[in-house]
């Protein structure tokens, strides 16, 4: 017998919640250990490689709130809902806002920035990793310049996590719903 509250949908299936979260904690692992744990460093970024080209697939077959097609929105749409949210008007939406599906597209493109900027600085300082020939005898500046487009994105995808927290804060109490709780057991109220 299924003992959830009738008032509640179901929105976030396993997939997409257990890529959140494990997305959620290999990122951290990530940028915790940068330069002071390298293997893990690595291993860490790798698997967010994995992790957002099971995504993307999952964007295009998964269920419906996970489609790319049911969360992003034309920029003119993202603009209306932020300055609704300004306004404290914006409509409630069951998966992923505008801002939000914006945020996750930010998210996918400071992602893979930083990952592929990380394989070919990792090949280029570490002589290591897959593209360890291409990258080898590259000068010190191109591998200065490498680790600063590295740290960028890096950091970019940090200020995009803040960003998202005070989003997730900012429309749980707009719309007076647990957002975190929501992709937690994947229920959002009907």
């Amino acid at each position: 017998m299924d003992n959830t509250n009738t008032n509640e949908i179901k929105v976030w299936d396993r997939f997409v919640r257990a890529f959140h979260w494990s997305l959620v904690v290999t990122f951290a692992v990530c940028y915790l250990t940068e330069d002071d744990f390298m293997t893990l460093h690595v291993w860490s970024g790798y698997a967010i490689m994995m992790l957002l080209a099971l995504r993307f697939i999952w964007g295009f077959i998964g269920s419906e709130h996970a489609r790319f097609s049911d969360f992003v929105y034309r920029p003119s749409m993202v603009w209306q809902y932020a300055r609704d949210v300004l306004l404290l008007r914006a409509k409630r939406y069951i998966g992923h806002n505008p801002a939000g599906g914006a945020m996750i597209v930010m998210f996918f493109i400071g992602l893979i920035l930083a990952s592929l900027s990380g394989v070919v600085l990792y090949g280029a300082d570490e002589q290591a990793g897959p593209l360890a020939a291409m990258m080898s005898g590259v000068s010190e500046s191109t591998e200065e310049l490498l680790e600063e487009v590295h740290e960028f994105f890096a950091n970019f995808t940090v200020l995009l996590v803040f960003i998202h927290l005070g989003g997730i804060l900012f429309e749980s109490l707009l719309h007076r719903e647990n957002l975190v709780q929501a992709m937690i057991n994947g229920r959002k109220k009907a």
